[in-house]
């Protein structure tokens, strides 16, 4: 069969391409073409985009490069009538995905829409569900809670397992690291500051003085996929290293502060105490109003996942050097205090149980044709 595949950022390039190789292991014909990156073009997908000129985040973001925006929906329309599809498959990036979702609908009715990985109505834009659920003929979720959560609107939900946990648990076995975070040498903490530069530029700074509150700890920034080691050199001093090996950045921390994303997941499961930070404009602004938008009262993913903080959130007016590094002292500095947190990490991949995500995706998409 002829799969075509849409990830418009880092991480969902990163789990395209896993999915190709299990639906290739199911599917000894397949046939990929897509919009994504590197990891999808190594895994033997026909590229007609590079999500790097398609990760616009942020109303100001997408009006600034609405040109842009528009190239790349007609990009993906004209090779979907190229290529002709068995299956469309939608990674997350909902608002580009769903437009895309809806033309292959019109364009090619015997195509099938499956979403894997489909995005956080849970947390907001809630009303997205009705059209996830009209467009896709399956939805394919990573979270447990999903499916009982779209089953209150009566839509049906898959869990398939959780691609991040897979990442980390074939790292784990790559390098021979265990479930405990281990320090070693020097001690130092780990600054990961998000994916896409308009985050990095907004957090760093803060997240940079923050840690060099504690000057006994060494500080290491984990460099995103796709963003230039130049970009970051404006911000770090000479002692302040820069390392593209995130899990291992993590793995060896005694302590990291961390973007609000998967980072905060993918941290957890390596066992790594932390802190989660996000920056908003407006930040009092956003305070007053955030319930409006958001319908869940946490917002990091370790924590959505256990239904209750196990990890400090510190958003928006309560970014600040302070908060962070309030919350960092116990982190570096009280055994109890990390070991029930480390505690909770190992309920959360619990939850999220062994099963493999890739794979039990691909055997869902491949088997079920119309």
């Amino acid at each position: 069969m002829k799969y075509f595949i849409l990830a418009g950022e880092a991480s969902g390039d990163r789990h395209a391409a896993d999915l190709m190789r299990a639906i290739a292991a199911v599917d000894a014909h397949a046939v990929f073409a897509g919009l994504g990156g590197d990891c999808m073009r190594e895994a033997g997908c026909k590229l007609y985009q590079d999500y790097r000129q398609m990760a616009f985040m942020g109303i100001e973001a997408v009006l600034r490069n609405l040109g842009k925006v528009r190239r790349n929906f007609h990009i993906a329309g004209e090779a979907l009538l190229q290529e002709q599809p068995d299956v469309l498959v939608l990674i997350d990036y909902p608002s580009f995905n769903l437009r895309v979702a809806e033309f292959c609908r019109k364009r090619l009715p015997a195509t099938r829409v499956c979403y894997y990985i489909p995005p956080k109505v849970w947390a907001w834009k809630q009303f997205r569900i009705h059209q996830i659920a009209k467009l896709s003929d399956e939805v394919l979720g990573i979270f447990p809670f999903e499916p009982d959560f779209y089953r209150q609107f009566g839509y049906d939900c898959t869990y398939v397992g959780n691609p991040t946990m897979d990442q980390v648990r074939r790292w784990k076995e790559s390098t021979g690291a265990t479930s405990e975070n281990s320090p070693t040498g020097t001690p130092y903490i780990a600054i990961l500051p998000g994916s896409r530069p308009s985050e990095i530029s907004h957090c760093i700074t803060t997240m940079l003085e923050a840690a060099r509150q504690f000057p006994e700890f060494g500080i290491r920034v984990a460099a995103a996929p796709g963003v230039e080691d130049g970009f970051y050199r404006q911000w770090l001093p000479a002692e302040v290293s820069l390392t593209r090996d995130t899990y291992e950045l993590v793995s060896g921390a005694h302590a990291a502060i961390v973007n609000s994303g998967t980072a905060t997941l993918e941290t957890a499961l390596l066992g790594c105490p932390q802190v989660a930070v996000y920056h908003v404009g407006a930040p009092r602004l956003f305070g007053l109003f955030w319930r409006t938008f958001f319908k869940m009262r946490l917002f990091t993913l370790p924590n959505i996942i256990l239904g209750r903080e196990a990890i400090k959130e510190k958003l928006a007016t309560h970014f600040t050097v302070e908060e962070v590094a309030e919350e960092l002292k116990p982190l570096l500095h009280d055994e109890a205090y990390r070991r029930r947190m480390q505690a909770d990490y190992a309920e959360i991949a619990r939850l999220l149980g062994d099963t493999s995500a890739p794979v039990n995706a691909a055997n869902r998409i491949v088997n079920k044709k119309q």
